[in-house]
């Protein structure tokens, strides 16, 4: 569904980048954060359609964001992708269980990635 917003939570400014490359490419309009206290004034400001976040973020990591995320109502509804450069099972097991809707590992598939943004879209 293009056209929707997107929150990028990563606090590496390449990674930012490139994300917002890809998913203006496919024609998202795409916002960031570079920690948890920025990604909640961005979610204030543009309510996104969905979150991209890395769980690795100073002071409060991914995860802990994630579950503040879904327990919060007003924003509980919104898909979370953690993307980490982490390929361990257990960190997708514990990003699934702080509440992420899905998991995509760096260096990310331009084509998995957008995949994924569809179908949680859809």
């Amino acid at each position: 569904m293009a056209g929707e917003a997107i929150l990028v939570v990563d606090d590496n400014s390449l990674n930012v980048k490139l994300a917002r490359a890809v998913l203006e490419n496919a024609g998202y309009e795409v916002h960031s954060a570079g920690d948890a206290t920025t990604a909640f004034a961005q979610l204030e400001l543009v309510r996104p359609r969905l979150i991209i976040m890395d769980l690795k973020l100073p002071g409060m990591d991914g995860f802990e964001l994630a579950r503040a995320i879904k327990d919060d109502p007003r924003y509980n509804d919104i898909p979370i992708i953690a993307m980490t450069a982490s390929g361990l099972t257990r960190d997708e097991q514990r990003a699934r269980l702080a509440g992420c809707d899905d998991y995509v590992a760096k260096p990310f598939d331009i084509d998995t990635l957008v995949a994924t943004i569809a179908r949680l879209l859809g």
